[in-house]
């Protein structure tokens, strides 16, 4: 898509917004919510935001009486609408749920435990007044005192909730409990009491919570409490009433106590999250349609202009009572923030929320954009956002995490990048708990109680200690560093096996012919007949092809480039004796023509070739097996003895095979044969180095070594023990079998606990074993046989013992792992992800390079030999720019602050080769464009890494020359001298050509 059209879509959307709301006035509102959908995209909308909150952020968690109360007739309470819902039902009842009106001690110390400022929850309005009005219940009174008191000693301000739904049974049956307008002033009275007895210590009122779903759900649908279907406008009536109960508290608590108490009132309204299923003007409508009949319902009045919105009383008309203008001044701006509710149980309200035919969304960062468009920007706190589990599930609840990982993270980048002043947020909820209409068939505490046990014992789940993390830290910081990579650093863009172009395409020095230009005036070049010229062959220089992609590597600034040869051109039989000079002999060239720019050559033997039908192999010996075949081993070593006799005098690394670890994977054979392949591999690899080490090191000096590929595996919850085995023997397959044989004394070195699954699962003495064996012959062959430790990194995964639940928004690995490995990998749903699947996630980088470091305890240097990331865009690739920023800042990190001996880094690939995918240039169909992040990491490259404040780059000297270091010291002396020089040259040319005339003039005339 063209830029400027891009960029003009927004606004054009937003015109034909306007002009239908101006053809049908009644149809829609002007509320500027809309604009929240008509941005093209917002900044950085896919990526996780590394990043703390604001200093002054408030952290809480919260809870409310009836879900985990308990006791519901002990101690004067009188019963709720829910306890007679509930009862009448034969349903599950919260009689006893968490028992925390007995157990309230432990929650504070749960409280206590994840560190939170506040601890939010709800009075229960029938244990303070059994009979609704009327006299208090003292021993109600006395336990939310204790309750209150407790939390302040600890440090943790209450946040609390007047009604969380639990009317008492009486008020409804007299009065029809919120249809009837009396309820106002009844509410207003219970408040007053409230603020009267608990206020000197609570900073943070909410009147109600979630009164969305009290009315639809309570008096429309029938599936909460009182359980009402019967009149299609009682949603409406019951939600005017609240309204009016709620600003009617406000005003009590605004006129009578804010002066001395110094608190804040607010309402917490729910909402849901949509998108448009396309950018349209009318879907765009339709979404803020979807939003006013939602949180807009109650929103509009209170924080609006005082009045429902204009599509929701078109849409109800006739159902929806009507505010007079008194009420409207009156309800108007009865709240100190914005409280917003973003949990399950709207949710999962699913098809019944009034979604237009548009798309339901997870998204917590658009609805407060929303709010902040729409309602001119409130402070705003999050008063319940969580998910939740199923049942079953105890203190492991992963997906959970991940969950509670994405909402915490959208309301930080709410904050960093839309500037929305969002102030605090509240993990829903601390305990599992009565869950309403599901009763206790899903779990959303960050506490597991268990419901069987009379004591009702509370332990921390793996999303207590994830949040209590989250809180220490004040939000998900990470650790930006300023420094240098050393002089000697591998700066280096690889591709994969190098296209060879046979004929060399300029005619310069071939072409016999002399030409004159225009001579007939045609502006033509015309041969001069009868005129032959002596011509040469062809030269290096003659590959136009060779000569672009130079120019290409230069104008990156590398220090290094990779490619790969292809085996099967270069021996297409497979037999030494038979080469093809042509391929040879332009391999030759760009070597040749690298050295001339001073750029180091990385040379792969092998590399497997996905298009060819060989796999890149010479004909018959894939036809003989393959690597399957003992002999291809001897074979490899015969080609890689030739291409080092011929190649090395302009390499300074060889990669013998190009991720020997994933060649394997692509036979689909049996386990056996797969390992086969594996062993005959390695071996192909250590007979090359051998060959190298003998022969060739003490003339050439390169270093050899073979590219592993490289994911890193994160445990999927770091808290639980299997998890992180799990990761353990993820690795040990990925890396640690490959390198174990060659890099450790014994060729064997098995992470801890291995040994013992492969002994309870059967194949520790199996022909099965998922380990590689060697003759002690073959170990003493593999021993040592590397020079440096080279990774292709491109994924993390997240690994666990067992297959979860699917995780929201993310999908475990396509391809399974072997079953003898016995983990599951999947993906975090916040992580980016490319458009090929790629998950963007620096940090995994600079884990794998410690896991290397300490598992090989840092005897080996490290070079990360290919890494990068597709990016469709044509120039400005934001994707990848932040990519190798970021990636190149983890690498620094794990050499100076984990000491990892890393010598390198190769950005994968130099250019496109037809689609827009990894190239830091697109391809030459596209005109070889260079895209932006070829500059980006020009400029790293220039600065030697990424420099302090006032720094530009670090000055390298060249170490192997002395003369060249003493001249870079004084370039500026040199130039002087260099002026001086040719001033002098260019005076005693004058001053002899002067005196040679001067002679001539005065010599005697000839007789």
């Amino acid at each position: 898509m063209i830029v400027f059209v891009q960029l003009k879509v927004p606004c054009f959307f937003h015109f034909l917004a306007l002009a239908v709301c101006f053809s049908d006035r009644a149809s829609c509102s002007f509320g500027e919510g809309r604009r929240q959908w008509l941005h093209s995209s917002r900044p950085n909308e896919s990526a996780f935001l590394h990043e703390t909150f604001p200093s002054d952020f408030l952290w809480g968690v919260g809870t409310s009486a009836h879900q985990t109360e308990g006791s519901w007739n002990q101690d004067g309470k009188g019963p709720s609408i829910w306890d007679h819902f509930t009862h009448t039902r034969g349903s599950s009842t919260a009689d006893t749920a968490s028992d925390s009106y007995v157990r309230w001690n432990e929650d504070v110390e749960a409280v206590a435990y994840l560190g939170t400022h506040f601890y939010a929850f709800s009075l229960s309005w029938p244990r303070l007044f059994p009979n609704g009005t009327g006299s208090p219940n003292a021993a109600g009174v006395t336990h939310y005192r204790l309750l209150i008191d407790r939390l302040k000693a600890r440090g943790v301000q209450p946040v609390v909730t007047l009604f969380h739904w639990d009317l008492p049974q009486v008020l409804q049956e007299r009065y029809g409990g919120w249809t009837n307008h009396s309820m106002v002033e009844i509410f207003a009275g219970y408040a007053a009491f409230c603020f009267q007895t608990f206020g000197g210590s609570v900073k943070y009122w909410l009147t109600m919570h979630n009164p969305y779903l009290m009315a639809v759900q309570g008096y429309g649908t029938g599936m909460h409490a009182p359980g009402g279907t019967s009149d299609p406008a009682a949603p409406y009536v019951v939600a005017h009433n609240l309204i009016r109960a709620h600003a009617k508290a406000w005003h009590v608590y605004n006129t009578h106590f804010r002066s001395l108490q110094k608190g804040q009132v607010s309402i917490t309204l729910a909402s849901h999250s949509i998108n448009p299923v396309r950018t349209t003007p009318a879907n765009v409508e339709l979404c803020q349609k979807s939003m006013e009949a939602v949180i807009g319902w109650f929103a509009g009045p209170i924080h609006g202009e005082g009045d429902y919105p204009t599509s929701l009383k078109i849409s109800s008309h006739g159902l929806i009572p009507e505010f007079s203008p008194e009420e409207m001044f009156f309800i108007q701006g009865t709240a100190d923030f914005f409280a917003l509710s973003f949990g399950p149980h709207t949710l999962r309200l699913g098809k019944g929320l009034p979604l237009f035919g548009q798309k339901l969304s997870l998204d917590l960062r658009q609805v407060l954009g929303w709010i902040q468009l729409e309602y001119d920007n409130p402070a705003i706190l999050v008063a319940e956002s969580g998910w939740f589990s199923n049942a079953h599930k105890t203190v492991e609840d992963t997906v959970a995490i991940y969950l509670l990982k994405g909402f915490i993270n959208q309301v930080l980048q709410a904050i960093v990048y839309d500037s929305v002043p969002v102030f605090g947020y509240t993990a829903w909820s601390l305990v599992d708990g009565f869950e309403w209409n599901f009763g206790y068939t899903m779990r959303t505490g960050l506490f597991h109680v268990d419901f069987n046990s009379t004591g009702r014992n509370r332990a921390p789940k793996t999303t207590a200690k994830f949040y209590k993390q989250v809180i220490t830290d004040n939000g998900f910081p990470q650790e930006k560093i300023q420094g240098y990579f050393p002089c000697d650093f591998q700066w280096g863009v690889t591709d994969s096996i190098l296209q060879v172009n046979f004929h060399p395409y300029s005619p310069q020095f071939r072409d016999p012919h002399l030409y004159r230009w225009n001579f007939s005036g045609d502006g033509l070049l015309h041969p001069v007949s009868g005129v032959t010229l002596s011509t040469r062959g062809a030269q290096c220089t003659d590959f136009l092809s060779i000569q672009r992609h130079l120019h290409l590597i230069q104008l990156v600034g590398v220090s290094h480039y990779s490619f790969s040869l292809d085996w099967s051109l270069l021996l297409p039989h497979g037999d030494p004796s038979n080469v093809d000079s042509e391929v040879l002999r332009y391999y030759r060239c760009v070597l040749s023509e690298l050295h001339k720019l001073g750029v180091k050559a990385t040379v792969t033997l092998y590399h497997r070739n996905k298009r060819s039908p060989s796999q890149g192999m010479p004909e018959p010996l894939y036809a003989a097996g393959g690597w399957l075949n003992r002999g291809v081993v001897e074979a490899f070593e015969g080609y890689a003895t030739l291409c080092f006799k011929e190649l090395s005098a302009w390499v300074s690394v060889w990669i013998t095979i190009m991720e020997p670890n994933q060649l394997a994977k692509t036979f689909n054979g049996s386990k056996e044969q797969q390992q086969r392949i594996e062993r005959h591999v390695l071996l192909a690899h250590a007979g090359a180095w051998h060959i190298y080490d003998t022969q060739y090191r003490p003339q050439y000096g390169a270093q050899v070594s073979f590219a592993l590929h490289a994911n890193w595996g994160e445990p999927a919850n770091p808290f639980v023990k299997s998890h992180e085995a799990a990761a353990r023997r993820f690795m040990f397959f990925e890396l640690g079998r490959f390198l174990d044989p060659i890099l450790t004394s014994t060729g064997e070195r098995h992470p801890s606990g291995l040994q013992v699954y492969l002994g309870e699962n059967g194949f520790a003495e199996s022909r099965t074993s998922p380990l590689l064996h060697f003759t002690d012959q073959e170990k003493q062959k593999l021993r040592g046989t590397m020079d440096f430790i080279a990774l292709n990194h491109f994924r993390t995964f997240l690994v666990s013992q067992a297959l979860p639940p699917s995780m929201t928004g993310g999908q475990p690995e396509q391809q399974p792992p072997p079953l003898d490995h016995e983990y599951t990998l999947m993906i975090d749903h916040n992580w980016h992800i490319s458009a090929q699947g790629q998950t963007i996630v620096p940090w995994g980088l600079r884990k794998v390079l410690t896991w290397v470091k300490d598992r090989y305890r840092n005897a080996w240097p490290v070079v990360v030999t290919a890494m990068g990331v597709d990016d469709g865009a044509s120039q400005d690739d934001q994707l990848r720019q932040r990519y190798i920023t970021e990636y190149l800042q983890e690498a620094l990190k794990a050499r100076d602050l984990d000491g990892v001996e890393l010598r390198g880094v190769y950005i994968w690939s130099l250019q496109d080769r037809h689609a827009l995918h990894f190239g830091l240039f697109t391809s030459p169909q596209h005109q070889s464009r260079a895209k932006g992040s070829a500059e980006v990491y020009r400029r790293i490259i220039g600065s030697g890494g990424f420099p302090g404040d006032g720094e530009t780059r670090r000055a390298c000297r060249r170490r192997d020359c002395a003369l060249c270091a003493a001249a870079a010291e004084n370039k500026a002396l040199l130039f002087f001298g260099f002026c001086v020089l040719l001033s002098v040259a260019a005076l005693t040319a004058v001053l002899g050509d002067a005196i040679r005339r001067r002679t001539r003039g005065r010599r005697p005339a000839s007789r």
